[in-house]
C-alpha cells in the first residue's frame, strides 16, 4: 500500500475520513475557521481528486491483453482488473478504496467551502469560488458515478444504483447513507453544473489550468452530456454549445500540435513533460494524482503481465491503419517505446516526491490532463453525428481538425462523408472471443442505448470511438466509451477459456470498496 500524504493550506480545515463506519464524514477541525475568501479560495484546492480510476479503466478495458505468467504484476489490483474481480486487497489510489476516499474528501472540501460561503451571506465577490466549488462537487460524483455505476441509460436509471451525493459537510459521526438512482446523482450532476458554470471567472486564478477554469469547465459539462443519453436526444445539442466554449470559431488554434509538441523529442520524460505543459493550449484542466499508472504501463520492464501489447497496438490501437492513412502518418504510432508487452506511448510521467530520501520512500504520483481540446473536438464530432438530425458535413471538418492535429506536418489528409463511411464499412468487427491476431480489427460490435437510424450513421460512430481510442489512450476513456456503447470484450488468460463481458454484465460497474460495504451501503450485484 503507497503511503497517503495529502498537504493542506494552512487555513484548511483538516477533513476527516476515518474508519469504515464513516466514511464519509467530514469533521471540521475546530482550530481552523473558514472565513475569509482568501480561507475559501485555498481551501478549494484542496477540492480537486488526488485519484483517478486510469489504472482500473484501462487494465478492465480492450487495450489490455494476458501476456502470459513469464511476466509479473507490481499490484493486485492491476490483475483484479484485467480479470473484472473485485478488488479487496489493495487500497491506494489506484484501487477502488484509495480512489473513492480521494474523491469524497475533495466533494467534502468543495461542501465547506459553499458552506462557508453561505454563511458569509452568498456576497457577489465570492460567486467565482462558488461556481469552482460546484463545478468541483459535480467533478467528483461524476468520476465515482462511472467508476462504481452501470453506464447511463434513461430507460433504466430510474431502477439502477447511483452513489451517495454528498451535499452539506457532515457534523454526525455516523450519519445514514442511501445509494439512491443512477437517475438521481446525474441530475444532481446536472444541476450542480448548471448552477456552478455561469459562475466560473478566469480572473480569480494565477495559474487558470490548474482549476476549473471557463474552458475546462466548459469540457467537462460537454462530456457529462455525451454520457447524460436522453430519448429524444436533446442533450447533444448541450454537447455542442459546450464544446463551442472550448473550441471557439477556429478550433485548430487550440488542439494540439503532437508534431511539433512530441515529433523531435527523444526521451520519454520530454514527451510526458510536454504532454502536461500548461503552456499547450490544448490541455484545459491539470491536476496531480496519486499513482502508479505511469510506471505500470510505461517504458520499464516491470508489471508486464497485462498491457497493450504489440498486437492490440498494431491491430487495434495506434499502429493500426486508420483514416489517416498508416502508422507512419500518426505521430503518437510513432512515438512509442518498449517494451513490446505495453508499447507506451509516454504521456503520463511519473514524478517521485521524497518522504525520506536516505532511506527511498516516499509516494508516486502522475499528472493527469483530464480535459483537453482534442477530447473536447471529439465528444462535439460524436454529438453532430447523434442528435436528433445528423449534421455529418459539421462531424467531418471536426475530424478532418483532429486529423491535422495528430499527424506529421503535412502528412493529414483531407477526409469526406464517402470516405469515412467506406473506410469503416469495409472493415468486419472483429469477434468476441478471438483464436488469433489476424482477427483483432478496429472495429467492435454495437449495442447502442438508441439504435442507429442507418449504417452510415454507425459507420460514422465507430470512427469516433476509433478516433477517441487513440486520442485517449493510457488515459482510462476508452473503458467508459465500452460501457456507453455496450461493446462486448474479451480478456485472454493464460492456459483459460477467454471471459466474455457481455452489454449486460455487471462488472461493468467496479465493486464499491469493502470497508464501505461493511458500513452498509449496498453492493453492485454480481450475478
Amino acid at each position: 500500500m503507497k503511503k497517503i500524504n495529502i498537504l493542506y493550506s494552512a487555513t484548511m480545515a483538516v477533513l476527516l475520513l476515518s474508519s469504515c463506519s464513516d466514511f464519509l464524514d467530514t469533521m471540521p477541525d475546530n482550530r481552523a475557521e473558514i472565513n475569509t475568501e482568501a480561507k475559501i479560495t485555498s481551501l478549494l484546492v484542496s477540492a480537486y481528486p488526488a485519484a483517478f480510476p486510469v489504472m482500473m479503466a484501462e487494465m478492465a478495458s480492450d487495450n489490455a491483453m494476458d501476456n502470459g505468467p513469464l511476466f509479473s504484476v507490481e499490484f493486485q489490483s492491476q490483475e483484479d482488473a484485467y480479470l473484472w474481480q473485485d478488488i479487496v486487497t489493495d487500497t491506494d489510489e489506484d484501487a477502488p478504496q484509495g480512489l473513492w476516499d480521494a474523491c469524497y474528501l475533495a466533494i467534502a472540501s468543495a461542501n465547506h467551502a459553499l458552506q462557508a460561503i453561505e454563511t458569509m451571506g452568498n456576497p457577489s465577490s465570492l460567486a467565482p469560488q462558488r461556481g469552482e466549488a460546484l463545478i468541483c462537487r459535480a467533478y467528483g460524483h461524476f468520476i465515482l458515478a462511472n467508476t462504481f455505476c452501470e453506464a447511463y441509460n434513461y430507460e433504466t436509471a430510474s431502477k439502477k444504483l447511483g452513489i451517495p451525493y454528498a451535499i452539506n459537510p457532515e457534523t454526525e459521526v455516523s450519519p445514514d447513507y442511501i445509494r439512491g438512482t443512477l437517475e438521481e446523482t446525474f441530475s444532481k450532476i446536472a444541476a450542480d453544473i448548471q448552477e456552478g458554470l455561469p459562475l466560473i471567472d478566469d480572473n480569480l486564478y494565477s495559474v487558470p489550468k490548474y482549476h476549473f477554469n471557463k474552458k475546462a469547465a466548459n469540457a467537462f459539462a460537454a462530456r457529462f452530456y455525451l454520457y447524460y443519453l436522453q430519448a429524444d436526444k436533446s442533450n447533444y445539442e448541450k454537447v455542442i454549445e459546450y464544446a463551442n466554449a472550448v473550441l471557439g470559431a477556429t478550433p485548430t488554434k487550440v488542439l494540439r500540435t503532437y508534431d511539433a509538441d512530441f515529433g523531435t523529442l527523444s526521451s520519454p520524460t520530454n514527451v510526458a513533460d510536454a504532454f502536461i505543459s500548461a503552456k499547450s493550449p490544448a490541455n484545459l484542466l491539470i491536476t496531480p494524482i496519486y499513482s502508479s499508472w505511469p510506471y505500470t504501463y510505461g517504458p520499464w520492464n516491470l508489471s508486464q503481465r497485462y498491457g497493450q501489447a504489440k498486437e492490440i497496438c498494431d491491430n487495434e490501437n495506434l499502429r493500426a491503419d486508420g483514416i489517416w492513412g498508416t502508422a507512419k502518418n500518426l505521430v503518437a504510432a510513432n512515438t512509442i517505446w518498449n517494451p513490446q508487452e505495453k508499447m507506451p506511448f509516454p504521456k503520463l510521467g511519473m514524478y517521485f516526491e521524497y518522504s525520506d530520501k536516505v532511506n527511498g520512500i516516499g509516494h508516486r504520483h502522475a499528472i493527469m490532463v483530464p480535459f483537453t481540446a482534442n477530447e473536447t473536438i471529439l465528444c462535439r464530432a460524436e454529438a453532430y453525428i447523434m442528435k436528433a438530425q445528423p449534421e455529418y458535413g459539421k462531424a467531418v471538418t471536426d475530424i478532418n481538425d483532429w486529423l491535422v492535429s495528430v499527424c506529421y506536418a503535412g502528412k493529414a489528409p483531407t477526409v469526406t462523408e464517402d470516405d469515412i463511411n467506406n473506410f469503416y464499412k469495409s472493415i468486419k468487427c472483429m469477434p468476441t472471443v478471438i483464436t488469433n491476431a489476424a482477427e483483432r480489427t478496429v472495429k467492435k460490435q454495437l449495442n447502442p442505448i438508441i439504435a442507429f437510424v442507418d449504417t452510415k450513421q454507425e459507420n460514422f460512430i465507430h470512427c469516433i470511438l476509433h478516433l477517441r481510442r487513440v486520442e485517449t489512450i493510457h488515459e482510462g476513456l476508452r473503458w467508459f466509451d465500452i460501457k456507453r456503447y455496450g461493446i462486448e470484450i474479451s480478456h485472454n488468460r493464460d492456459g483459460l477459456t477467454p471471459d466474455v463481458l457481455t452489454k449486460d454484465d455487471p462488472r461493468r460497474a467496479f465493486q464499491l470498496p469493502q470497508d464501505v460495504i461493511d458500513a452498509g451501503l449496498e453492493a453492485n450485484p454480481r450475478n
